[in-house]
């Protein structure tokens, strides 16, 4: 961390990736907690010599600096408290004589953790917000079933009889499939022997045993629901925007799949297919008509990714695919192993179920190389769409995918740079729309709505800012929308996302993501603005005309709650009728900055 990003980070709040610490002439003992918590997240900064009175960061110092920076050091690298040494290295900073000590805690592969202290697995933590939670028994589960080195796809059954537990119809549609691909080879062989083939019935304890993968893709519907008891996928249509829909109300149509994956990814296509927009194009050249759906290849890929990769040991969560009217949304439990800037690169990824992924890519149903979370890019691109929103949720350990059916570039936009007097190319063009619309945009968010690897997207960023239209916050990799032509935007009354004024340094809850670490939205400022006194749920959903209390809970109100600027009056209750909110210190020493 330079001198002048913790500069930055001290007008700002604790979030999941920094945790100041006093720590004036020793090592807190909660730092350990942090360092835990970071290595099983997405890492992040231990700072030492930072102290918190009413809601501000103020440096402090540290008094004995060898002696705290050595004790963390060989304490984190021997292994001490933790059960696995951590290789850190810190970085010093005086402000006016004071010493501020900087640690990066990287995070670390999946087979490393979790990371716990004093021996305890129970003792693991992951950061969520700005703190540092204890995991679940649940969550311990899922970091354990991820950190074995044999695949949870490969395991065996062996209480399943291999000539018995398959669909027939299941079998013969894959076959029928891999045959046309394959021509000639292994039409010969029985079923039983095709399994053997490819590794779906192996040899175990001197007999014949099915995996899981061969379960999973093609047992009979009694036997998936009795080792896999929760549904495969649960998808729902609605007929309404996303933000004016509320669960308690009833969906146009539901399916909830508990059979095979091979029977759910078909049920996924013919429900798509029945509810997808469908203009057909004729071929000038052959004159043969084309109905496949325009978004088809986004929704295809996004709902194969749902199946294959998602946590099949996880009986408590279930996946969820949502057509709304303005978006599709995909949940599933499991997160990616790679980060979202990995996933959007070229070459092969680190996957959960490597024997599923085998047997769809088989048949030409999955991606080859890792390259459907690109392909779903490239096809929301040529389809001149906002680009797909990725949230890879560590602590959570879920993933999410969601297609706005949004144009990038409307025709506002369009006006509003042609009246700029700016030349731009197509690229640049795209890249300030989504800042025009956001606020800001970082480097993922520029190769995300261009396509563009990293060095080109960079040039584009910079020609941005050399016409003024883009004002760098980190040179490279973040740049804001430039002052005047945000006041002009909202001067003509266009319909934006932007922050506040004044508020590049507060920092939104940084998730794993597409995107960057927004500013506070503007439903967040208001409510920050407006509440005056201690308010209830309803009257603070009341303060923005929403009707929809769970998207407002987890939009608005959650974030601000674990951003520390809007406390509970019964924390101890979460759930009282009589629970109500009210501001903190750090939201009062906010406030100028937000208005």
């Amino acid at each position: 961390m330079t001198r002048n990003e913790l500069i930055e980070r001290l007008k700002g709040f604790e979030w999941d990736d920094v945790e100041f610490k006093r720590a004036l002439k020793g090592v807190p003992e909660d730092g350990y907690r942090t360092v835990s918590a970071f290595a099983n997240t997405s890492g992040g900064w231990v700072v030492f010599g930072v102290k918190q009175e009413q809601g501000q960061f103020i440096v402090s110092g540290v008094e004995e600096v060898d002696k705290v920076q050595n004790d963390f050091l060989s304490c984190l690298r021997a292994g001490a408290k933790l059960n696995r040494a951590i290789d850190v290295h810190g970085q010093i900073h005086k402000f006016d004589g004071k010493v501020v000590l900087t640690f990066f805690i990287p995070e670390l592969s999946r087979t490393e953790k979790p990371v716990y202290l004093k021996g305890d697995p129970r003792q693991s933590f992951i950061r969520r917000g700005g703190g540092d939670e204890r995991c679940t028994p649940k969550e311990l589960e899922r970091f354990l079933r991820d950190a074995s080195k044999e695949p949870f796809d490969s395991e065996v059954i062996n209480e399943l009889d291999p000539a018995t537990f398959f669909d027939e119809k299941t079998l013969a549609w894959y076959r029928r499939v891999f045959n046309e691909r394959e021509p000639g080879r292994h039409e010969m062989l029985d079923d039983i022997e095709f399994l053997r083939e490819w590794n779906f019935i192996v040899d175990s304890r001197g007999k014949l045993g099915v995996t899981r993968c061969a379960l999973l893709l093609f047992g009979k519907a009694r036997h998936v629901r009795r080792w896999v008891p929760r549904p495969i996928v649960d998808f729902q249509v609605i007929h309404e925007g996303f933000e004016n829909w509320s669960p308690d109300r009833r969906w146009a149509d539901r399916i909830v799949v508990e059979d095979n994956i091979i029977q759910a990814w078909l049920i996924i296509v013919e429900r798509y297919m029945k509810y997808a927009e469908r203009p057909f194009e004729v071929d000038a050249a052959t004159l043969r008509r084309h109905d496949e759906p325009p978004d088809y290849i986004s929704f295809r890929e996004a709902a194969i990714n749902l199946l294959i990769h998602q946590d099949y040991g996880d009986a408590g969560r279930h996946p969820q695919i949502q057509m709304f009217r303005d978006r599709t949304r995909f949940w599933n439990p499991g997160d990616a192993f790679g980060t979202v800037d990995q996933l959007l690169e070229p070459g092969a990824k680190e996957i959960r179920n490597p024997s599923i992924v085998g047997a769809f890519r088989r048949i030409g149903l999955s991606d080859q190389a890792g390259t459907g979370i690109r392909a779903i890019f490239r096809n929301w691109r040529q389809l001149g769409h906002v680009p797909p929103q990725l949230v890879n949720h560590r602590a959570d350990k879920a993933f999410e995918l969601t297609l706005p059916k949004e144009m990038l570039l409307s025709p506002n936009q369009e006006r509003f740079q042609r009246e700029l007097g700016a030349s731009l190319n197509e690229d640049q063009a795209a890249i300030l729309a989504y800042a025009c619309r956001n606020g800001q945009v970082s480097l993922m968010d520029a190769k995300a709505v261009t396509g563009l690897s990293s060095a080109p997207a960079v040039n584009e960023l910079k020609a941005l800012a050399v016409h003024a239209l883009l004002k760098p916050l980190e040179e490279g990799r973040l740049y804001a929308l430039a002052d005047q032509l945000r006041e002009r935007y909202l001067k003509e009354g266009h319909s934006c996302r932007l922050p506040a004024a004044g508020d590049e340094q507060v920092a939104g809850p940084s998730w794993d993501q597409v995107g960057t670490k927004s500013g506070l939205s503007p439903d967040q400022v208001q409510i920050l603005q407006n509440l005056s006194s201690e308010q209830s749920l309803a009257e603070l959903i009341g303060l923005l005309g929403r009707t929809n209390r769970t998207k407002f809970r987890d939009q608005v109100l959650r974030p601000l709650v674990d951003a520390g600027l809007i406390e509970m009056t019964i924390p101890d209750k979460p759930q009282s009728s009589k629970q109500k909110y009210r501001l903190t210190s750090k939201a009062t020493a906010l406030l100028p900055q937000a208005k």
